[in-house]
């Protein structure tokens, strides 16, 4: 839509985000006219956009997949690079499959892999409690979700049944978190980014458990970044995981898929 042709509210909010610095200031104020209440919703979006909110959290959604997921402040939004692990899962699993979400914040990952596959046994865990709520949102009808940290509050009994284990990770190294843009580092949870001095702790902690959950011939699938991932294959083969890496350099996304072999005790 040119702006000659724009409504006026339309034209105001253009211009109030390109005031803020919105390199794209015309689509995203399309997307908060069309999701705004009433003229008081409005200018209040407007003000937290310009404020350096992330345009999601300014709409209440993110789009992954084709699927628009519920987010909300203090909630990770799920990256469109991490669309090539959802990809890699899909391709992996089969229909009815037994599924885990770890760090699943807003339960992206596992709605996106149910809506491919028509269902699946879904389970997801985060240990954020905005994270839980929204996920919670996103997967009703369709899984459960488990707040605590990583596998603890998993029930016992899908120990060695997962086929398919989703662990979007923190791997952003402590020191690299300062130089994220401020959409995340100031508005996402740190727990959802930080991932320890070099990247891999929290990575480290789920190849440590994983093979107890995960059913023979089961998968780990893990984003990391292109330079930390051959730490990470090195972590999860010591764990008696056979890893491999997968990169797209479209999405400019690296997932490692770590398989159980038949044999591991």
């Amino acid at each position: 839509m040119s702006l000659s042709s724009a409504p006026p509210a339309l034209s105001a909010v253009v211009t109030a985000l390109r005031s803020a610095g919105c390199v794209f200031a015309e689509d995203e104020a399309e997307l908060i006219v069309a999701a705004a209440a009433g003229p008081a919703a409005l200018a209040a979006m407007v003000e937290q956009r310009a404020a350096g909110h992330p345009l999601e959290h300014v709409l209440g959604w993110a789009e992954f997949d084709g699927l628009r997921i519920a987010v909300g402040p203090g909630v990770f939004v799920p990256r469109r690079r991490t669309e090539f692990l959802l990809h890699q899962a899909v391709a992996l699993a089969r229909p009815g499959a037994v599924v885990v979400d770890l760090c699943c914040g807003s339960g992206a990952l596992g709605a996106a892999l149910a809506a491919r596959l028509g269902r699946v046994e879904l389970h997801a865990s985060d240990v954020e409690p905005a994270a839980v709520r929204c996920a919670r949102r996103n997967l009703a009808g369709t899984g459960e979700v488990h707040r605590g940290d990583l596998f603890a509050p998993l029930p016992r009994p899908l120990r060695g049944r997962v086929e398919i284990l989703l662990a979007n990770v923190p791997y952003v190294p402590t020191d690299d978190v300062g130089l994220l843009p401020p959409e995340a580092r100031i508005h996402e949870p740190r727990v959802a980014l930080d991932g320890g001095p070099d990247g891999l702790d929290v990575l480290r902690r789920v190849a440590a458990e994983a093979p107890h959950w995960l059913a023979p011939g089961g998968h780990l699938l893990i984003e990391t970044s292109e330079r930390q991932a051959p730490r990470a294959e090195e972590t999860l083969a010591r764990h008696g995981l056979i890893p491999r890496v997968v990169v797209s350099d479209e999405l400019y996304a690296t997932v490692v898929v770590a398989t159980r072999p038949e044999g591991l005790g």
